[in-house]
């Protein structure tokens, strides 16, 4: 138990900086679902989809390359020279964006947008660019200033979006401090609206350039191909890899509402419909940042026990409180969602999608079981089935959201996601117990796992006439759960106890 204790104290660490800034993200979600339209929150998940594509594109695996080459004796020719390439891929990219923005408009059905196309394109060569200071940063072992970068990123990008779509909106529609609107008037224009958002993030990045300018003074402009080539021959699988794993995450909602059949929901764009399965996608966060948090100790943890004879052992054990932990999570937020959606989708519209959230919180589960799976390949120097594992999730999903869109909707991308994470998880086991077994317990997993899947099943089918009954039965049924595990664990009250008063 006390290397499981180690594991989630390095957890808890290393996924900092990403919980903090996903759950402060998180909270965005209420002020976006007030200050835009269904409609409107389909460009701006759309827009962001791409955004995440091009992210890979623009660094295209230099960031782990950059970790390989960069050695002591040739630390500062690797960082010049991937630098080097980086910004040139960066602003060459983001230049033909510029150029051609109208017609990117056009073709992404979004005539008359260009200049939200202008501002992304800017946005996403900041990304790229910054990308390798950021990489610096890890590899000199400077934690701190890498997570204080980030969270002034992230809380002025959060800041000027209540700014814009909360502080200047309500001043411009007269809810308050109604004297100022002629001021107002001058930066909040009701049109633009989404292009807050954008904007917002532009101006947070380029906060990025006075915090990190040390690293950019160090840096001289140097680019030789001979030099380069072998970066590169390491980099691109990285980069194909990243797009696999980005299309497994994203796909749904890039060809969502090009595969919908028109007026599949009645009253509802397929734009619209974008926006209420984005907004919901979002209630699955939660999920997503304790897999996250997990993967940035996991790797090294289990690096470290790979010499000790008991590895398998405490693998099996890991993998058992994983998938406890997650489960206790899935149905505390799959049976409270009653209360939890109005907190954060605000508009009614934007919950019509809410059954989709259970799935996928699943499917956010079982990709954290992959990610433990994961040790077998890494371990013993296969990781080439990881690149196969990728492929065939992404092939899975894709295949399945093309199928299944046109028949259920939006239910057919949480499916579709949902299996292409069982699909991986299942093949990874089976590979994983041929070349490197490990006593995993499959029964307490199918149980926990089925124990909870019931539980969100079943307790939507009970109703009461009162909202507050309601939420007092499901919060009972959390709490009777997370006791199910206590006893069946035989956890002692007197453990708990201690680490509450710790605390």
């Amino acid at each position: 138990m006390s290397v499981l204790k180690r594991l989630a104290g390095e957890t808890a660490l290393y996924g900092l900086p990403s919980i903090v800034g996903r759950s402060i993200y998180f909270l965005l979600v209420s002020l976006h679902t007030v200050a835009f339209t269904a409609e409107e929150s389909g460009i701006q998940i759309k827009l962001f989809t791409y955004v995440a594509f091009l992210q890979i594109v623009y660094t295209f695996g230099m960031e782990t390359s950059f970790f390989r080459f960069a050695s002591r004796d040739n630390f500062k020719s690797y960082y010049n020279l991937i630098f080097s390439a980086v910004i040139s891929v960066s602003v060459f990219f983001s230049l033909v964006f510029i150029l051609f923005a109208g017609s990117i408009a056009n073709l992404i059905g979004y005539p008359g947008q260009e200049q939200y196309i202008v501002i992304m394109a800017i946005v996403v060569a900041l990304d790229g660019i910054v990308s390798i200071p950021f990489a610096r940063l890890r590899l000199e072992r400077r934690p701190r200033r890498f997570a204080f970068v980030r969270m002034v990123n992230i809380l002025l990008n959060v800041f000027l979006n209540v700014f814009f779509l909360w502080f200047c909106r309500n001043i411009y529609e007269e809810n308050f401090l109604v004297f100022l609107k002629p001021a107002i008037s001058y930066i909040y224009f009701p049109s633009f609206k989404i292009g807050y958002v954008f904007l917002s993030n532009l101006i947070a990045n380029v906060a990025f350039i006075p915090l990190l300018w040390d690293l950019f003074r160090d840096f001289k402009f140097k680019f030789n191909w001979k030099s380069f080539e072998p970066v590169w021959l390491y980099g691109y699988p990285i980069l194909i890899m990243g797009l696999a794993g980005t299309a497994n995450q994203l796909f749904d909602r890039l060809t969502f509402d090009s595969f919908l059949p028109k007026g599949f929901y009645p009253g509802r764009s397929s734009q619209a419909a974008l926006g209420i399965y984005g907004s919901c996608y979002k209630l699955s966060i939660l999920m997503n940042v304790v897999v996250q948090a997990f993967r940035y100790s996991a790797e090294p943890f289990f690096f470290s026990q790979s010499a000790d004879k008991n590895a398998p052992g405490t693998f099996a054990l890991v993998m058992k409180w994983f998938i406890i932990a997650c489960s206790v999570l899935w149905v505390g937020i799959s049976v409270n969602l009653d209360w939890i959606s109005p907190l954060f989708l605000r508009r009614p519209e934007y919950r019509e999608g809410l059954a989709v959230v259970p799935f996928l919180l699943l499917g956010n589960l079982l990709l954290g079981v992959y990610y433990n799976l994961s040790v077998w390949f890494k371990l013993t120097d296969k990781t080439y089935y990881g690149t196969w594992l990728t492929f065939m999730g992404a092939g899975v999903n894709i295949i399945l959201n093309i199928v299944l869109i046109p028949y259920i909707g939006y239910m057919g991308c949480a499916l579709a996601f949902l299996l292409s994470c069982a699909a991986m998880t299942v093949a990874s086991y089976l590979l994983g117990d041929k070349y490197f077994p490990v006593p995993y317990s499959i029964f307490s997993a199918i149980a926990y796992l089925t124990g909870a899947a019931l539980l969100i099943l079943v307790v939507p089918l009970i109703t009461f006439s009162s909202e507050w009954l309601a939420a007092l039965f499901h919060l009972l049924v959390t709490f009777t759960f997370l006791a199910a595990v206590i006893y069946f664990e035989k956890i002692p009250l007197r453990r708990i106890t201690s680490l509450a008063n710790k605390k």
